[in-house]
């Protein structure tokens, strides 16, 4: 596989590679996978409008060829996303009732980390399910990496994000809190385009060693943590082409960029107030933040197992 890999990054540090988008087709790849399984997990939380047409698309694609099993995580749902996705294809697990003797948490980190133990395939598919520019494509270019290169761990995707019809544009976070810090303190993770983004593939192996952050920092503190783990070499980025999902208000994005910044420092060695102080809205209202941590899967499991 050809590789932008070797490149220069910040400060004479190895950047994160882009490859090129598989020519290959779901058939192709199938012939790669050499015994490997694969699951597709979506987290999905009241997604009735937008869940259907991406389970539909992954199920008559490639469930039961490419992609082995496809699961759909819902956290609580109160509409019919439930409902929608099972009936389109997918297999329906309730976040409540997976590892049932472990603590609730909260938030989508939680649902990725409970993801681990409601599958079973060898590579891991993350897809969000607010997306309204999905295609097969997706599936296609974050897999065939980790099909092609026994050296990749984790694959991320990147796209174009276009304006909506509102004028919100997407990548906000990103570019005003995510990437500064990425490359104040962790240069190399700067170099990947969409850090945040939710489309994303790695090995179960990789997964399972690192910790979850339960908030909007897990996209960050998964990066970090497999820097640090497995370094750039072991990481690759692909275009994925257009994103096209709802926008958050500016309240939320604030939340969320709160978490991030939690994260990022305390994984540079930073001191942080203890407990932390909540995050203060402009109307003076307290939103506290969240930023705990579940213990990697395989340590998880055997605890489970002893």
């Amino acid at each position: 596989m050809t590789t932008a890999g070797g490149q220069s990054g910040p400060r004479g540090r190895s950047a994160v590679a882009v490859v090129p988008p598989t020519s290959l087709d779901a058939d192709a790849l199938i012939e790669r996978k050499d015994g490997r399984t694969i699951s597709v997990c979506l987290p999905a939380r009241n997604e009735e409008a937008t869940v259907g047409p991406i389970v539909e698309t992954i199920a008559r694609e490639f469930l039961g060829g490419l992609v082995d099993e496809l699961l759909v995580l819902d956290d609580g749902s109160t509409d019919r996303t439930a409902e929608i996705a099972a009936a389109t294809g997918a297999t329906v697990v309730e976040v409540g009732s997976i590892l049932p003797l472990e603590s609730p948490g909260k938030g989508k980190g939680n649902v990725l980390w409970r993801s681990l133990a409601a599958s079973h395939g060898d590579l891991i598919v993350w897809c969000d399910t607010d997306l309204r520019s999905f295609t097969p494509l997706y599936i296609t270019r974050l897999v065939a990496p980790l099909l092609e290169d026994p050296t990749v761990q984790m694959v991320k995707g990147f796209y174009v994000r276009p304006v909506d019809q509102a004028g919100q544009g997407g990548g906000r976070t990103t570019e005003l809190v995510a990437r500064p810090l990425l490359s104040m303190f962790f240069p190399p993770l700067a170099t990947i385009l969409q850090p945040l983004g939710g489309e994303a593939a790695a090995t179960r192996d990789l997964l399972e060693q690192l910790p979850f952050v339960e908030s909007y920092g897990v996209e960050s503190a998964l990066l970090i943590d497999t820097l640090a783990l497995v370094g750039t070499e072991a990481m690759v980025q692909v275009d994925l082409g257009e994103r096209q999902h709802r926008h958050r208000d500016l309240v939320t994005l604030s939340e969320q960029a709160s978490e991030i910044l939690t994260v990022v420092l305390e994984r540079a060695g930073m001191t942080l107030p203890d407990p932390l102080p909540p995050l203060l809205t402009r109307t003076g209202v307290e939103r506290p933040i969240q930023v705990a941590e579940r213990a990697p899967m395989a340590q998880v499991q055997r605890q489970i197992e002893r």
